[in-house]
Formats: structure tokens, C-alpha cells, sequence
């Protein structure tokens, strides 16, 4: 059976704070367990905040705002690889990651105060890896960590929570070669694990109330990997 608990109590998070820690005394963390941790918490910990006064919008960021303030849509930008479309003042953009998201991952809902944006973390994968290393040196218990974040999908409505950094997780299940209970070979089935962990995770997380992490107990997906894995390869792409 599997369980999913939220992390309650977790502070207002800031550059420096040890995030590991403050999870750590809220939690019981069991071996093999999986720590899905909200993206913006982690970006906030590892000061991935952007203040909108020191900023001056080009001209192609004026042009995106639409009547939207234009320095939010300069911080996109700089953080953009390449923009993939546009309906202004929304551009979904490719970031340097590899994530096809909208805004480029910049968020200002839940920022440490106004005039703020919050970017995604440099190495998303990293961060998992560095929270994985301290909790299991705090708390003795070997878990898999998954860094999420909510993403839109071109074919349907509403976003959901994906893994954008996994650590100890295995973040893909292939039964390309496994028959089904008709004896079909699946060709073509592969389930993104860690994705789904994240957005089971997202049903706990308090978007409006600071619930920023969850503990999902009995999922048995231990293993190695990267959110790299995950995305989609541009030849593959269809959307693109």
C-alpha cells in the first residue's frame, strides 16, 4: 500500500536556510521512502530569487508583456534557451535544463515578497542529490528525493506536478518486452515513475496553505537516474 503524508510546519524558507534540516525534524523518513520536495522552496534555499527593481526590460520583453510588467518577461527571457511560442504576454520557452515549460520556469506566486520572481534551481538533479546526501546523513534512512515542479501539457487542461530533479529514484519503467494479462507484448509502454510520484505527492502540498514536501511511503522504485530522462528527445517531438 502506499501512502502519501504531507510535511507540515516548514518556515518561510530563505537563501541560505538548511532545507534538509527543517524537513528532517518534521518528518519520519523511513528507508525507502521518497521526499518529493516542492521546486520553489528548494530554488528559495538556494537563493534562486530575483528582485524585479535591478532589472531593466529589453525591447523584445516590452514587445511580450502585452500590459504585463515587462521586467517579469525580461527575467523569461534571460533564462530561456530558445523560445518555443508565444501568445503574448505567455511564452513557453525550452530553459537550459531541457524542460519545455511555460515562463521558462519563472514563477512569482509564492515569492519571498513583492516585486519578486523565483527561477528554477541551476542543476535540479543536484539539489535532489545534496537533500538525498544530508537527510540521509541527519536521519540514517536511505530515500530517493524528487525536486517538483507544476507544469502545463499541450493536449490537456489544467497542470500537474512532474519531477524536474531526481535523486535515488528510478524515474522511468520500461515493460517494452512484458506481456500484458492477455499475453500481448507491449511494445511501446514506458510509465514516467517519477512523475507520477510527483503529482500523487502534489495532492498533499498546500499551494495556498506552505505545505512545500510529502513523504510517499511504499512505492518501490528505488534506483538511479535523472529527470534528463524524462524529457522528451527533439526528434520525438511532435509539439515542437
Amino acid at each position: 500500500m502506499i501512502s502519501i503524508v504531507p510535511v507540515e510546519g516548514v518556515p518561510e524558507i530563505k537563501e541560505g536556510d538548511d532545507l534538509a534540516a527543517l524537513i528532517a525534524e518534521r518528518a519520519d523518513l523511513q528507508g525507502w521512502d521518497v521526499l518529493v520536495v516542492a521546486q520553489k522552496v528548494v530554488s528559495k534555499a538556494e537563493g534562486r530569487v530575483v528582485r524585479l527593481v535591478d532589472l531593466e526590460p529589453s525591447d523584445e520583453a516590452r514587445r511580450l508583456a502585452a500590459g504585463e510588467d515587462p521586467r517579469r518577461l525580461e527575467v523569461i527571457l534571460r533564462e530561456s534557451k530558445r523560445i518555443v511560442r508565444t501568445r503574448p504576454p505567455l511564452v513557453i520557452a525550452e530553459t537550459r535544463h531541457g524542460f519545455v515549460c511555460a515562463s521558462a520556469g519563472v514563477d512569482a506566486s509564492n515569492a519571498p515578497e513583492p516585486e519578486t520572481v523565483v527561477l528554477l534551481p541551476d542543476d535540479p538533479d543536484a539539489s535532489a542529490s545534496r537533500l538525498r546526501e544530508r537527510l540521509r546523513e541527519l536521519t540514517g534512512a536511505e530515500i530517493g528525493v524528487i525536486v517538483s515542479d507544476s507544469f502545463g501539457r499541450p493536449w490537456r487542461q489544467g497542470t500537474t506536478d512532474v519531477a524536474i530533479g531526481v535523486s535515488g529514484v528510478r524515474p522511468l519503467l520500461d515493460l517494452k518486452g512484458e506481456r500484458d494479462a492477455a499475453g500481448y507484448e507491449l511494445h511501446a509502454t514506458v510509465i514516467a515513475v517519477a512523475d507520477e510520484l510527483a503529482a500523487a505527492a502534489e495532492l498533499v502540498f498546500g499551494k495556498t496553505s506552505g505545505i512545500p514536501a510529502a513523504v510517499i511511503r511504499g512505492a518501490a522504485f528505488a534506483g538511479e537516474g535523472s529527470a534528463r530522462d524524462l524529457l522528451m528527445p527533439a526528434e520525438r517531438d511532435l509539439f515542437r
